[in-house]
């Protein structure tokens, strides 16, 4: 069977159901005809026109992404400069553009527990329950142990590898013991006294500025800022995986890939020749 886009958005629904995502938050359709029929699906983080250009080169009908192309109304639409743009592109492709963003960061089975996964961190609980939800396991963050102490300057190498990146900032000291972890992906400094009153040692996670980053240091927590993109990309593997496996449930007939060479839009700066 060929799913219609319709089709694929009520399967999201029941992956990361729309009522958990935050006010400000516009997860769902973005671009698309919902009678059009869905053969492949590429899946990404961002919804920029790197995105939907490689969307296009694989042939997919749909481009699934974890960041919303549209946050707020929009006053114009302007075909030369962004969300315009991406939006003209979608449209003259034939390509839907559908997202799911806070509503997958909590839900169980969602980028918190593929980042707890990732870092195997054992006796895995929430960091912060969305008890409103009435969902058993729903919440911002994942907190867990590590299977064996280890020195912040070590876990410190392994983030590097597990997130592909070279490019975190540390907080704390690199002979530091650390057992108990918390985890969030994207921008988690804010939840730097949840996660010290939830007794972590260390928070891994995105965009800690300045003042969160003061805030753990007071409550002696150690950080490791991975970056929001590569906090978010490392944990898009298993939904994906989570996703096909519905598809292929229902007995759908969609190919859907990850857009592995996706690129980060801050990286670290050219070196001095």
């Amino acid at each position: 069977m060929v799913p219609t886009l319709f089709d694929v958005l009520e399967l999201l629904e029941k992956l990361a159901p729309s009522r958990l995502a935050e006010e400000w938050d516009n997860p769902g359709l973005q671009v698309g005809e919902p009678s059009k029929e869905i053969r492949k699906v590429l899946v990404a983080l961002d919804p920029n026109l790197q995105a939907l250009k490689e969307a296009a080169g694989r042939g997919a009908q749909l481009l699934l992404t974890h960041h919303p192309l549209i946050f707020r109304p929009l006053t114009c639409l302007n075909a030369e400069i962004y969300p315009g743009n991406v939006i003209f592109e979608a449209i003259q492709e034939g390509i839907a553009i559908v997202a799911a963003h806070t509503n997958l960061d909590v839900v169980p089975g969602g980028i918190s527990d593929a980042l707890a996964r990732l870092f195997d961190l054992q006796e895995v609980e929430v960091l912060q329950e969305n008890l409103d939800s009435r969902i058993p396991g729903a919440g911002l963050g994942r907190i867990g142990n590590l299977q064996k102490p280890m020195s912040l300057f070590s876990i410190m190498d392994a983030t590097k590898a597990l997130l592909d990146t070279n490019d975190v900032r540390v907080l704390g000291s690199k002979d530091l013991m650390i057992r108990r972890v918390a985890v969030v992906g994207g921008a988690g400094g804010g939840m730097v006294a949840v996660a010290s009153k939830k007794g972590a040692d260390l928070l891994v996670t995105g965009d800690i500025s300045h003042h969160e980053a003061l805030e753990a240091q007071d409550r002696a927590l150690a950080l490791i800022d991975g970056g929001h993109f590569h906090t978010e990309k490392a944990a898009l593997r298993p939904i994906k995986d989570r996703f096909v496996s519905m598809m292929e449930d229902r007995g759908w007939n969609v190919l859907v890939e990850i857009f592995e060479n996706e690129n980060a839009p801050l990286r670290q700066a050219w070196k001095p020749s």
